[in-house]
């Protein structure tokens, strides 16, 4: 049995100012230091707050290799940039690429104190195998939870996009799940939602959701209805499925968004970084949708979107009191609450029986903490300065003083090789 002692610890619902954890694979025991008993393995957190691993709701591992890439790129759309930069990427991946940079993202993850991911993978190289391969870098060699589905599209064979979605969700193993992903509705033919929908059944899919307006015109044009209304005639709005985005919906869509139990991944940086807009997170609460924290594949610090969700809605809101530090709470444990379930086990609760996913990050405030202000220290303090000290994910330990515990060095080298590789495909 491990344990950590002499920390502060917070879970977004209890905050224990002096404290130690029991774990194995599962927390065991928590309590005040002055309870203590002892344990056959003991580190000692003075001066750092403990919290649950952080989640990502909603992310594209294969962005890892667009970092640094050098394309011709001047769009003038959202459109022109998926043509110029993303499906020009994905297209280019194989089995190789889709492993290395769901490695690299894996430690990026880990070393940013993120432990489980809901990932929406593309890779026209490697269609079949492709989750599997994610799957064995990042939940299998790494330990960390995930969650796996393929972005079908008429951009690629649609039956291998289908098989590949079935398949891996009838063999997702320990730490993973599945879901059926989709693109979003201006990659999709009427005849390709049709088959899709009689095959997956109440599947929940995951998909893109008026993330721009050309996604929402193509919709009324060629359909003269909207996103949600389309989906939802084809019957594919199934319970718990993720809507990514949802920046250009109206009271109908968010109606029936809410009616069919869906949740909706908000990817606040990722929205301002391509200029499409923000989501209307009033509107989403009026009709009572649960949100959840994605960042679109934008990086691995998923701090930094909590912190520009709560930053962005209170301007997109235009009241510094339309979204609040509990709003942001609410969606973290949306967030947690849908992993949960997906994988059949507890998360995002520093509390005996809950999985012993936990990161311990240093923090010396120069304010008092107490059980009254400690949610603005984290939203002020310690998000906006985060760096992860030790990070266990199922109580293993991935990182260690700062580092990771891996040999990334080798592994890294191996990394930019193939993403070289398929830069050179770009050309």
């Amino acid at each position: 049995m491990k344990a950590i002692v002499n920390i502060k610890i917070y879970d977004y619902k209890t905050y224990i100012d002096s404290g130690f954890v029991k774990f194995d694979e599962e927390i065991q025991e928590v309590g005040n230091m002055d309870s203590f008993s002892g344990a056959d393995e003991i580190i000692d957190g003075h001066g750092c707050i403990l919290l649950p691993g952080l989640i990502n709701c909603h992310t594209h591992i294969y962005s890892t290799f667009a970092r640094g890439m050098n394309i011709p790129f001047n769009p003038k759309s959202f459109k022109d940039i998926l043509d110029q930069l993303w499906w020009k990427l994905d297209a280019q991946l194989d089995e190789s690429a889709v492993y290395s940079s769901a490695l690299a993202y894996g430690l990026d993850c880990i070393s940013s104190g993120v432990t489980s991911i809901i990932d929406h993978h593309a890779s026209g190289l490697c269609i079949e195998g492709s989750l599997e391969a994610i799957n064995t870098a990042v939940s299998k060699r790494l330990g960390m939870r995930g969650i796996y589905c393929f972005e079908t599209s008429d951009r690629f064979p649609l039956d291998e996009c289908i098989k590949e979605n079935i398949g891996f969700g009838a063999n997702a193993a320990t730490h993973t799940g599945s879901m059926f992903g989709m693109h979003a509705s201006m990659s999709l033919s009427c005849s390709s939602l049709s088959k899709i929908s009689k095959i997956i059944g109440d599947m929940p899919i995951h998909i893109h959701v008026a993330e721009s307006m050309d996604d929402v015109q193509h919709c009324y044009q060629n359909y003269n209805k909207s996103i949600l209304e389309r989906l939802d005639s084809f019957g594919l709005l199934n319970q718990n499925s993720i809507l990514a985005h949802c920046v250009h919906i109206n009271e109908q869509d968010a109606a029936l968004i809410a009616e069919r139990g869906c949740y909706v991944a908000l990817n606040p940086t990722s929205n301002m970084n391509n200029a499409v807009g923000l989501p209307d997170y009033e509107l989403l609460r009026r009709h009572g949708v649960k949100c959840i924290p994605g960042n679109d594949g934008l990086g691995a610090n998923i701090t930094r979107d909590y912190l520009n969700l709560f930053f962005a809605m209170k301007n997109r809101l235009g009241s510094p009191t339309k979204f609040s530090m509990d709003d942001m709470v609410r969606i973290i444990q949306n967030g947690y609450d849908f992993i949960s379930a997906k994988l059949g086990i507890k998360l995002g609760r520093i509390e005996p029986g809950y999985g012993a996913d936990l990161v311990l990050v240093p923090y010396n405030p120069p304010t008092t903490i107490s059980e009254e202000n400690i949610l603005g220290h984290i939203i002020f303090g310690v998000f906006d300065s985060f760096k992860p000290k030790q990070v266990w994910a199922a109580g293993r330990k991935l990182l260690d003083n700062y580092e990771l515990v891996f040999q990334t060095e080798a592994a890294m080298e191996e990394v930019r090789m193939e993403a070289s590789k398929v830069w050179s495909r770009l050309k």
